[in-house]
């Protein structure tokens, strides 16, 4: 299990998958994810965010991320199909052009993953991912080996979605909450620190939300350690309102701009 990676987690969905993974309840919950049931979305759930960045003190809009979760037939097997979206605007392909695809499959009673595909374009960099998880023999097979895995692993787009369901009644302030995601052919351990609870504003409004900061394993593009704050809604659908990160130069906003068909009353709205 490597700990010190120099790979980078890409720039806009990266943002995102961090977001929405801090939601264990205590650092023994090992195989939590693989026990929860789905309480916070329901098929057909859109979430759209607009990303921004800064040198300086002006925020310029950079792209946007797209999140959707749909009960579809994967193999003769009824499952969630997870896709994320992440692109730059034309204007700002000249100085980092992001086209991005992860998609995952997720066994519904189990919330686990089956199938992980990715496929991306940073700059000059491309890659094609394709996992897939035998969760009974604890393996992933991806386009590179076969590589052992702990029990309950979870790719990045299924633990962005199976962990909304957690118990947040049970964090305290300060509270660390480690979990393991399986990316890059890499097992890779992080940790979140629970901060509290606190009202964020956004252009759609003003929500209450919970309040987390995750550790990032430095690459080229985050700086490591707990650079980023992450804001999701205080109600039973935890939904991801805005992040906010430090980068390699700068720092980078992600603000909610659309959220459909939510499973639940957004009750976290305050105006």
């Amino acid at each position: 299990m490597k700990t010190n990676s120099k790979k980078l987690i890409p720039f806009s969905l990266s943002l995102f998958f961090v977001l929405a993974l801090p939601l264990l309840s205590s650092a023994s919950d090992t195989l939590l994810l693989a026990k929860l049931v789905n309480r916070a979305f329901k098929s057909g759930e859109v979430l759209r965010y607009k990303v921004y960045y800064t040198a300086s003190i002006v925020y310029i809009p950079a792209g946007e991320v797209g999140f959707d979760a749909n009960i579809e037939d994967y193999n003769n097997h009824t499952c969630w199909h997870f896709k994320g979206t992440g692109s730059t605007y034309h204007s700002y392909d000249w100085f980092f052009k992001v086209r991005d695809l992860y998609e995952s499959y997720v066994d519904t009673s189990l919330m686990l993953p089956i199938k992980f595909l990715r496929n991306v374009q940073e700059g000059n960099y491309r890659l094609y991912h394709n996992v897939t998880f035998k969760q009974d023999k604890h393996i992933a097979i991806s386009t590179k080996g076969v590589y052992k895995v702990p029990p309950g692993i979870q790719d990045i787009m299924s633990a962005v979605f199976s962990v909304r369901n957690v118990d947040y009644s049970k964090f305290q302030p300060g509270q660390k909450v480690p979990f393991n995601i399986f990316i890059d052919d890499e097992i890779w351990p992080i940790y979140i620190r629970y901060i509290g609870r606190e009202k964020i504003t956004v252009k759609s409004g003003t929500y209450n939300c919970i309040k987390f900061s995750p550790y990032l394993i430095k690459g080229s593009l985050f700086k490591g350690g707990e650079g980023m704050t992450i804001w999701v809604t205080d109600d039973g659908n935890r939904v991801p309102i805005r992040i906010e990160s430090e980068v390699s130069v700068g720092r980078v906003r992600a603000d909610i701009i659309q959220m459909s068909n939510l499973r639940n009353p957004s009750t976290s709205k305050i105006k």
